[in-house]
C-alpha cells in the first residue's frame, strides 16, 4: 500500500471515529433531554374563571406538581361556551407535555350534548392524564326567599310555574338545574351565565331565585349567611357536608349529580410523559396535608392509572348523554 492510499485509509477511519462518537453523544444527550422532561415552565388551562371551584382546585394541583417536578406551574384561565374555548385551545397546542388542562364533566361529558358543532372531540382529541377527584354540587337559594328547605322551594315553584328562576354557571349547574325542573315538574326559567362567579353574584343580589353551585365556589357566601344551603346534589348525604340533606330526602330518589375532575393533555402526548405526570399527581393527592387542603374546598380527590381515567371519561360521556337527552335540555 502507498503513503497516499494510506493516509487516505486513516482518514477515513478517523471520520468514521468521529461520526460515531458524535452519533453516541447525540443519543446520549437525547436521552438525558428526555429524562429531564419537564426542562421548562408547563401550562396548565382552566377552562373556569379565577374565583371558580376548578380554579381554586387547579393553582393548589399546580403548586404540589410544580414542587415535585421542580418546574413553575403557570396557571391560565380560558372560560366560556361550557368549557369549550378551552378544551379546544388545549386540543389544538402541541402535544409536548407542556400544556396541561384541568378540566371537569363540562368539556367532556356534557357540553357535545349540550351545544351544536362542539370543536374537538372528548375522546379523540386528548390524552387522559389522571383523576383528580370528585366535587360535589350544592342546591342554594337567597336567603330572604321564602322558601328555605327543598320541599318548600318545590312547592312554591308549583304555584308560580313560569315564574321562578334558576341559575347557572357550567354545564353541571344547567344539568342539574334541568334534572330538578323536569323530576318535579317546576317549569322554572333558565338564566346561563358564563362562569359560577357571576351566577353567584346576581343569586346574593336577588336577581335569580336558586341555583347548583360546587361546593368551592359557594361555601364562603353559605357560612356568611349570604346564601342559604338547602341539599346536595347525590342520592345520598355527601361525607364532606355531612349535616346537609341529600336530594333523596327531598322525595327526588333518582336525583344523583356530582362534578368530577380531571388532567389531560392533547392527543399524542408521550407515554413517558404521562405517566410521570400522572404518578406526580397521584403522589399530590395521597399527600394528607394536601388532601386537608382540597377537602376545605368540598374536593374528594382520587388517584388510579391513565387507562382507568381513560375508561372513566368514556363511561361519563354516555352518562351525561342520558342525562341532558332525559331531561331535554340538548340543542333544539
Amino acid at each position: 500500500m502507498n503513503f497516499k492510499k494510506k493516509n487516505l485509509l486513516l482518514s477515513l477511519r478517523s471520520r468514521c471515529t468521529a461520526v460515531l462518537a458524535c452519533s453516541a453523544a447525540m443519543l446520549l444527550m437525547g436521552g438525558n433531554a428526555w429524562a429531564q422532561y419537564p426542562e421548562r415552565a408547563i401550562t396548565l388551562i382552566v377552562p373556569f374563571p379565577a374565583g371558580s371551584g376548578t380554579d381554586a382546585v387547579g393553582r393548589i394541583f399546580a403548586e404540589e406538581i410544580g414542587k415535585r417536578v421542580g418546574q413553575t406551574i403557570i396557571v391560565e384561565n380560558r372560560p366560556g361556551a361550557n368549557a369549550s374555548i378551552a378544551a379546544n385551545y388545549v386540543k389544538r397546542a402541541a402535544p409536548d407535555g407542556y400544556t396541561l388542562f384541568i378540566t371537569t364533566n363540562t368539556s367532556h361529558s356534557a357540553a357535545p350534548w349540550l351545544m351544536k358543532n362542539v370543536p374537538y372531540d372528548p375522546i379523540k382529541d386528548f390524552t387522559p392524564i389522571a383523576r383528580g377527584g370528585n366535587l360535589p354540587f350544592i342546591l342554594v337559594t337567597n336567603p330572604d326567599r321564602p322558601y328555605q328547605t327543598v320541599e318548600q322551594l318545590l312547592q312554591y315553584a308549583k304555584a308560580n310555574p313560569g315564574v321562578i328562576t334558576y341559575a347557572s354557571g357550567n354545564s353541571t349547574g344547567i344539568v342539574a338545574g334541568g334534572t330538578l325542573d323536569l323530576q318535579a315538574g317546576m317549569k322554572a326559567l333558565h338564566v346561563p351565565y358564563k362562569g359560577t362567579p357571576q351566577a353567584l353574584t346576581d343569586l346574593i343580589a336577588g336577581q335569580v331565585d336558586f341555583m347548583f353551585t360546587d361546593v368551592t365556589s359557594g361555601l364562603a357566601f353559605i357560612n356568611s349567611g349570604r346564601l342559604k344551603a338547602l341539599a346536595v346534589s347525590t342520592a345520598k348525604r355527601s361525607a364532606l357536608l355531612p349535616d346537609l340533606p341529600a336530594m333523596e330526602e327531598a322525595g327526588l330518589s333518582d336525583f344523583d349529580i356530582t362534578s368530577w375532575n380531571g388532567f389531560f393533555g392533547p392527543a399524542g402526548m408521550e407515554p413517558e410523559h404521562v405517566q410521570l405526570l400522572n404518578r406526580t399527581i397521584n403522589e399530590v393527592v395521597q399527600d394528607e396535608a394536601v388532601r386537608q387542603k382540597l377537602a376545605q374546598l368540598g374536593f374528594d380527590a382520587f388517584s388510579g392509572p391513565p387507562e382507568e381515567f381513560a375508561q372513566f371519561v368514556q363511561e361519563q360521556y354516555v352518562l351525561w348523554g342520558k342525562l341532558i337527552d332525559d331531561a331535554n335540555l340538548g340543542p333544539q
